[in-house]
């Protein structure tokens, strides 16, 4: 088996951790794990941690044009728009993923109009994936929404593209804590490499092909009138 080369690809790991700089954030301890395989593969590593930028909620592009003094995404839009790959680390806090990654998100759905230059939604052919930590249940909860809303959107979302590492339900040790042993576990090992290696082989193909073709999805092809094979029953 050929080793493959993704030496042209460029990942963004945002983390969403309620924790400002320079607080450990557990969650970190896990995406590091992804980031490092990336790296020793070739793959240019940008790390943001969304609650240090002041950005505003909304769904718009720029929320100074909605009476909000700042707003910081329209420029983390850019870095983020610059990569292949996008992964969206969160915790978890009553069963759900953060504040923070929810307000990401939704400043991802304030992007969607936006098209390519074939006409396709902006974010067609880039690639998704999510990493969670916590000491209660909601990883599969967690990673199930992360995934929908990117891939609503328009990121392309490979297999087994979330992995996570959850504690004793309660009070207890959390990821980078030595008595967890977190980093021993091999089932959270296995899930982050193969998600790692999935989100690289998906971003590979897609890169090499430059995208989806626009036959069938293209906004701007619709919007002039083209319906390829759709055919409306009431005007047949």
């Amino acid at each position: 088996m050929s080793k493959p080369d993704f030496s042209n690809l460029k990942a963004v790991f945002i983390n969403c951790t309620l924790k400002k700089s320079p607080r450990v954030s557990h969650t970190q301890g896990l995406m590091d794990r992804s980031i490092d395989i990336m790296k020793k593969e070739g793959v240019s590593v940008d790390t943001i941690r969304f609650i240090d930028h002041d950005v505003a909620s909304g769904v718009y592009p720029d929320m100074t044009e909605y009476g909000w003094q700042t707003d910081e995404w329209p420029t983390l839009f850019e870095r983020i728009f610059e990569a292949d790959i996008c992964v969206i680390g969160t915790p978890i806090w009553l069963g759900e993923k953060s504040s923070e990654a929810t307000k990401l998100i939704e400043r991802f759905y304030a992007m969607s109009g936006q098209q390519n230059d074939k006409g396709q939604y902006l974010f067609y052919g880039k690639v998704g994936g999510a990493i969670i930590t916590g000491n209660e249940d909601g990883v599969k909860h967690c990673a199930m929404g992360m995934l929908y809303a990117l891939q609503h959107i328009g990121y392309s979302i490979p297999p087994q593209a979330d992995c996570g590492w959850i504690g004793e339900v309660g009070p207890g040790p959390s990821y980078l804590d030595k008595e967890a042993d977190a980093k021993n576990n091999d089932f959270t090992n296995r899930n982050t490499t193969f998600m790692t290696y999935n989100l690289m082989h998906l971003a590979k193909l897609l890169k090499e092909n430059n995208g989806y073709p626009a036959y069938g999805n293209s906004r701007k092809d619709w919007d002039d009138g083209t319906r390829w094979n759709f055919e409306n029953p009431e005007y047949r």
